[in-house]
């Protein structure tokens, strides 16, 4: 998303300087004022677009780590266990201490966020749990916004990384990027993602492959409409026990 912002912003910098050079080369141009309207239109554009990345920030996301972090400080008996972390897919999973009773869980889902946003608050969210296990659930909302699949691999080894230097013994599951009714069309790319991220956690210990995708196609090979609520991209009861009953054998 980052770079299709700078190189949106960067065209309508392109332009402003063509236009600004085109008005000052022309001998039986426009008058001053219509000059000055199409030049301040330009700039206010730019401007909309430098507020629009800014908001597409990680920093949009302050308010649920915070809440977060009073939780924290108001219980410190929940450090270890299994974190759930990652996207409202995370978030809207209601019933994970009864989907898991067996283990101690803990969520930390927020909005539609991407792999970059669970690196970037990880030491406000994920180390002072210090958690045996991670669940983690990003990447759809990295390809919806455009990112390729070696970008979201590309994120997803720095976020492996990153758990592996700051909690060496923490065990590490991704779960595997869903096929959706709403953003099926970025499925290849998708499943691109998901070979590079299940190859890796093949080769290397301590790091899971989740693979929900399989069980949530249908037998015409695309996504079963009853695992998802009306929107098409959040899942329903019946698409979170699915991913329950993958998910189980990997926390034991």
């Amino acid at each position: 998303m980052e770079n299709g912002h700078f190189t949106r912003l960067h065209l309508i910098r392109l332009r402003m300087t063509r236009l600004v050079t085109w008005a000052g080369e022309q001998t039986i141009a426009l008058r001053a004022p219509a000059v000055f309207l199409l030049l301040w239109s330009c700039f206010w554009n730019a401007f909309i677009y430098n507020l629009g990345a800014a908001n597409q920030g990680p920093e949009r996301w302050v308010k649920a780590i915070e809440a977060f972090e009073r939780e924290d400080a108001e219980d410190k008996s929940l450090t270890g266990g299994v974190m759930f972390l990652g996207s409202s897919s995370i978030r809207m999973w209601r019933s994970l201490a009864e989907d898991f009773p067996r283990q101690k869980v803990c969520n930390r889902g927020f909005g539609g966020s991407t792999i970059p946003d669970s690196l970037h608050f990880f030491d406000r969210i994920v180390l002072p749990r210090r958690p045996n296990t991670i669940v983690l659930y990003a990447g759809d909302n990295d390809v919806a916004a455009g990112h390729g699949a070696d970008q979201v691999y590309g994120n997803y080894l720095a976020f492996v990384d990153r758990v592996k230097k700051s909690l060496p013994k923490t065990k590490l599951v991704f779960i595997a990027i869903k096929p959706s009714l709403k953003r099926w069309e970025l499925a290849p790319v998708m499943k691109q993602a998901n070979r590079k991220v299940r190859r890796h956690a093949f080769w290397h210990r301590g790091v899971l492959y989740a693979d929900i995708w399989t069980p949530m196609l249908g037998s015409n090979r695309k996504p079963r409409k009853e695992l998802f609520i009306e929107d098409g991209l959040h899942l329903s009861p019946a698409g979170y026990e699915i991913w329950k009953h993958v998910l189980a054998p990997l926390l034991d």
